[in-house]
């Protein structure tokens, strides 16, 4: 696992429309890995790709780098249930910001009010890169996504 960026794999994100993310978001880009991870604000609603909800936790972990350097500090991964028992997961920098979720969004709990995940500590990287990438790095990196890295660009 990439102590930096918490990824198994060097290149699983972007996960949903990856060379339209990759061309048109701002990434953080892993300087331990180079995994790129969306960390784009949705101009509409205000909030980064991160804030969203995931369908696994296994999936928030994967944008919980992004979460961290946006807002500098720890973050925690929270199992949240709809009422009908639905869960998803998502990335909060502190519990009182779940508690503020919650408060506004009244269909939802988190029984345990716990991360199910959280790292140890921020780690600030000072060769970490938060930018869009060039044309060339894109195909680079899609074609390494896709397992074809003896033949790059």
């Amino acid at each position: 696992m990439c102590e930096e960026c918490y990824s198994d794999e060097a290149r699983v994100t972007p996960l949903l429309e990856p060379e339209k993310c990759l061309r048109n978001h701002t990434q953080y880009i892993c300087s331990t890995c180079g995994r790129c991870i969306c960390i784009e604000s949705d101009k509409k609603r205000g909030i980064r790709r991160w804030n969203f909800p995931f369908k696994s936790a296994e999936v928030a972990k994967l944008y919980l780098r992004a979460a961290e350097v946006s807002v500098e500090t720890c973050c925690g991964i929270y199992e949240i249930k709809n009422e009908r028992g639905r869960k998803a997961y998502k990335i909060f920098e502190s519990v009182e910001a779940l508690n503020i979720y919650l408060a506004k969004n009244k269909d939802k709990k988190c029984e345990t009010m716990q991360p199910i995940y959280e790292s140890e500590q921020y780690r600030q990287v000072k060769s970490a890169q938060v930018r869009k990438l060039t044309d060339l790095e894109v195909r680079n990196y899609l074609k390494e996504q896709l397992g074809d890295k003896n033949n790059l660009l």
